[in-house]
């Protein structure tokens, strides 16, 4: 297997492990999203575009590439809420603080997905910090894969 199949393979196990952990733990598990969950799971539908794109369209090697950037932005972005969900700085959406009134009667509300609430840890290690190390690590190797080696 030549470096460019192995950086399709790679960025297709990645980004679709990745979002099929992510739906798993949503629909199994009942860990819905919040909004910057969401923000991740959208480069990780990209990158599995990007990395279909390089089977057809030339040249391959940058549609590869284009698939692992997009694997590394949705580590980024997993790191920025892993680093709310810890407390280490603040998040931009209104989903880190609590409304100012909640009407608990309302029944027919959606349930309330806080941002900086992490639902689930492993070692420690959030939901949205895992996203973040194997997004990242797996991204920079599609990208060395297509790029660099032959």
């Amino acid at each position: 297997m030549n470096g460019l199949q192995q950086a399709r393979a790679l960025a297709l196990a990645t980004a679709g492990g990745l979002l099929g952990g992510a739906y798993i733990s949503q629909y199994v598990f009942g860990l819905f999203p919040c909004e910057m969950c969401w923000w991740q799971r959208w480069p990780h539908f990209a990158a599995l575009l990007f990395a279909g794109l390089s089977f057809v369209i030339v040249p391959h090697r940058v549609w590869a590439a284009l698939a692992g950037l997009a694997i590394i932005t949705s580590g980024l972005i997993g790191g920025f809420h892993a680093g709310v969900e810890y407390g280490w700085w603040e998040g931009i959406t209104g989903c880190s603080t609590l409304p100012s009134a909640i009407d608990v009667m309302d029944v027919s509300a959606a349930p309330i997905i806080r941002c900086d609430v992490a639902p689930w840890s492993l070692f420690g290690i959030s939901l949205a910090g895992w996203n973040f190390l194997i997004s990242c690590v797996g991204g920079a190797a599609v990208v060395a894969l297509a790029a660099f080696r032959k």
